[in-house]
């Protein structure tokens, strides 16, 4: 599974928003800068997101946008499922996108591909925005793990 730019802008503009939680509202230019995101793109996305519930708009010239929900009301796969669609890695294990196969009777690796779909379904939707915030960012070594050292295509 791949996220998409506007997943990973959102949840980009999100952590900010979850930092400043009950601190007033985050200009769209500071949102674009401190999270590297185009800013018209992230003009988009954020207005999605408040048609969603998520953020709030505060118009003016103190105005920007806050979470419109406590942080640990909003999970991650809520917000990977509105912009990506689905979580599935093939289409013969998506309930959403469901595309059948011939090969479905016999075939043996979609089982794995149905455990990977459940198994990330379930830690991005018990990921809300408040634990996500909370954990420490990944570091070089763990990307870089000598145990997947090999593994092309990781």
């Amino acid at each position: 599974m791949k996220l998409s730019r506007k997943s990973d802008y959102a949840l980009r503009a999100l952590m900010t928003l979850v930092e400043r939680f009950g601190q007033g509202p985050v200009s769209i230019r500071e949102l674009a800068e401190i999270n590297d995101v185009p800013r018209r793109f992230l003009e988009h996305i954020m207005l999605e997101m408040k048609a969603k519930g998520w953020v709030n708009s505060i118009a003016g010239r103190i105005g920007g946008f806050e979470l419109a929900k406590r942080p640990e009301e909003i999970s991650m796969g809520q917000i990977v499922r509105h912009f990506d669609g689905l979580l599935a890695p093939i289409g013969c294990v998506s309930v959403s996108n469901y595309e059948k196969c011939s090969q479905e009777m016999t075939c043996r690796f979609r089982r794995i591909l149905l455990e990977i779909r459940n198994y990330t379904s379930r830690l991005m939707d018990e990921a809300n925005l408040a634990e996500v915030f909370g954990s420490a960012p990944v570091t070089q070594l763990e990307v870089f793990s000598a145990a997947f050292i090999g593994g092309d295509g990781i």
